[in-house]
């Protein structure tokens, strides 16, 4: 797995679109500091090409998470939102700028790192 940084976040967020229609696919706690989310996304790189992303996070500081089983009900039209601030980095559906209003998302993690792999679709 490669860590994703700051530095690095625009491009990749530009790479998958910001995840608009991506499917997420699991959901696993790891442990209760290490979470992994998969997530069938278009690949910018790959001429759009699908591919399955694999999302570590870790030293989780706070989530809310929904059932695998309600996974492909979660809207993906306004794509995903993955920023940092303060330090943490934070992941959830819809479209947020802030910490304080992630939390209002269907499903959000809240951690101080992230690293990711790539997949076959």
């Amino acid at each position: 797995m490669k860590p994703l940084t700051k530095k690095e976040l625009p491009a990749f967020l530009q790479r998958f679109g910001n995840f608009v229609d991506a499917e997420v696919r699991s959901i696993d706690v790891i442990s209760p500091s290490i979470m992994q989310v998969v997530i069938a996304a278009q690949d910018g790189a790959r001429g759009f090409d699908w591919l399955t992303l694999n999302l570590e996070f870790s030293n989780i500081i706070d989530a809310k998470l929904i059932d695998n089983s309600k996974l492909s009900l979660i809207d993906m039209s306004e794509g995903m939102t993955l920023f940092f601030e303060d330090d943490n980095i934070a992941f959830c559906t819809d479209a947020y700028d802030n910490l304080a209003n992630v939390k209002n998302a269907l499903f959000y993690i809240i951690s101080s790192s992230i690293k990711y792999e790539e997949g076959s679709f």
